[in-house]
């Protein structure tokens, strides 16, 4: 199915991780540190930490830091009559300011027009590949198109930017905020980073916020302060205008007081980019993307591979995933190039889209080693090392690594007793269909055919996971009970209740339309003899036995 149309998904990761201003009070909070560090206790990067372990965090300008500073700008030199001109330009959304929030406008107007010109042009590019589909989104929900630059000042539409307070993606919500509206921030994923998901959030936040305040100088106002310190001040003072509470010494943080007036220079030179030198926005810029769901531990790196996509690319299309595997537990979506879109299917319908069952953390423990950790778990090291990101020789007593679960509950589990094993080796022998090669693996093997490693040892009776040797003879189950069983299930799917059809909608999954309606994605790839990929586009017509 075809989603964000327009929608380009390109990380400039290297260009200023902006931290302007978040929501919530984000950036008045402590710094939290950017890279792991030597812990005596498993690192569990909860739902209330920002800490960014797939990538670190990129230095920023000290004025992008404090974003309750006013730039130190030429106030001295005249504005030109472009310049004049373009300054004087109303609003969509209509703001009323006093003398000194005129001042504080200009002073932010010149500060993009002229000191972080440079940056603010890199801003524009990068934002061609979301404008689109932010403009879409909000449009269905009935919000002022002005909003949809609110993100200039909130990261420079960065999905990738964290703030010191934890702040993430390109709306910049808490994560306290992005799960109000969905967005999951775990060791896994961290959806604040998606561009389609966060800007949904984004989106219904502000308009819950308008609905609150019914005035959008104070939503926008509580979008960066969060809407209780907002409600708390207009009580406090009896003031129910931004700029009459902006007024009042310390009754807004200077971040916030500067908020409003910094978006309005942002509108002001949108609004009038050729007239002041800057390039237009390319609104048809980049190409579309198709999605696919991808079921829980579905490995991203070999998907990324299948589609001649670098694993860079990948992620400039997907920044929201933190793992080169998917979660164990989720069905989630990925974006693929329409044009690898063939290719992502027929391999996320092969056994090794998913060589593992799922995947447990591991605590580091004194004396252990990159390769001491693969001989235990039977995974090369350099596999261990990719699912978890990491490219050099370090390990630090106490961390978590992610391990794949096959090979550690087959590591964990007691070894059957001496005649059973020697019963499963000569059955094993009997039954033999592939002589071991050079360089061969069990993980390579499992690989290859699509079975467990787990699966492999318990059918050869192998005692020693990571003991094979040249020419010795294994038998390799060809197909699995589970797998029968599924097929089955699917196959002869409940289809009592009401029947009703449901037309496919553009961002619509599977996964969400079966969740709407209470049935099962196999339930709705059964009545409607759908591809093992779940497939559906734009304008399908579904059958769906409501129970």
């Amino acid at each position: 199915m075809e989603v964000c149309m327009h929608l380009r998904f390109m990380i400039f990761t290297g260009i200023f991780l902006l931290a302007l201003f978040g929501c919530a009070g984000r950036h008045q909070q402590d710094q939290l540190a950017s890279t792991p560090t030597d812990v005596q206790a498993p690192i569990d990067h909860g739902l209330d930490t920002a800490a960014v372990l797939d990538e670190p965090h990129a230095p920023l300008e000290q004025m992008l830091l404090d974003a309750d500073a006013i730039p130190d700008v030429d106030q001295q030199t005249p504005l030109t009559p472009a310049e004049q001109k373009a300054l004087d330009t109303p609003t969509q959304v209509e703001f009323v300011l006093d003398i000194e929030e005129t001042k504080e406008v200009e002073l932010f107007f010149r500060y993009f027009t002229h000191d972080a010109r440079d940056r603010f042009s890199a801003w524009l590019k990068r934002s061609e590949h979301y404008l689109p589909h932010v403009r879409d989104v909000f449009l269905s929900h009935g919000l002022p198109h002005d909003l949809i630059y609110l993100p200039f000042i909130e990261s420079g539409y960065n999905p990738m930017a964290y703030s010191r307070a934890g702040a993430g993606g390109m709306w910049q919500f808490m994560p306290g905020t992005g799960r109000l509206y969905g967005l999951t921030f775990d060791w896994w994923i961290d959806q604040r980073r998606d561009p389609c998901l966060s800007t949904q959030a984004a989106a219904a936040h502000l308009t819950k916020l308008y609905e609150m305040f019914n005035d959008w100088n104070l939503a926008l106002a509580a979008y960066n302060a969060g809407e209780g310190r907002i409600s708390r001040a207009m009580q406090r003072s009896g003031k129910d205008n931004y700029f009459a509470l902006a007024s009042v010494n310390r009754l807004l943080a200077r971040e916030t007081r500067h908020y409003v007036p910094k978006f309005m220079a942002v509108l002001k030179i949108i609004q009038n980019l050729e007239e002041l030198g800057f390039e237009p926005i390319n609104w048809d810029n980049g190409p579309q993307v198709a999605t696919l769901e991808v079921k829980g531990g579905t490995d991203l790196m070999a998907l990324a591979q299948y589609c001649n996509l670098s694993w860079e690319d990948f992620r400039q299309l997907n920044p929201s995933f933190r793992r080169q595997v998917s979660p164990p537990d989720k069905v989630l979506t990925v974006y693929v190039p329409e044009q690898q879109q063939d290719r992502a299917v027929a391999f996320l319908s092969t056994p090794s889209s998913r060589p593992y069952q799922g995947f447990d953390r591991y605590q580091v423990r004194s004396g252990d080693s990159w390769w001491r950790l693969a001989n235990r778990f039977n995974v090369p090291v350099d596999v261990l090392k990719r699912i978890n990101n990491r490219s050099n020789n370090l390990l630090s007593i106490g961390e978590s690594l992610m391990v794949p679960r096959s090979a550690s509950a087959a590591v964990a589990a007691a070894s059957p007793a001496e005649s059973s094993v020697s019963s499963t080796r000569n059955l094993a022998q009997q039954r033999a269909n592939y002589v071991v090669q050079r360089g061969d693996t069990l993980w390579n093997l499992s690989r290859k055919f699509g079975v467990a490693v787990s699966t492999l040892t318990q059918a050869n009776g192998l005692k020693n996971q990571h003991s094979l040797k040249i020419g010795q003879r294994l038998y390799i189950p060809r197909h699995s009970p589970a797998s029968s069983v599924t097929a089955s299930s699917a196959s002869s799917a409940n289809k009592s209740g009401q029947m009703v059809q449901y037309r496919v909608r553009r961002g619509d999954t599977l996964w969400q339309i079966a969740q709407r309606f209470g049935v099962t994605t196999a339930n709705l790839t059964s009545w409607n003899k759908l591809p093992r990929s779940g497939l559906i586009r734009p304008g399908d017509n579904l059958k769906i036995y409501i129970p």
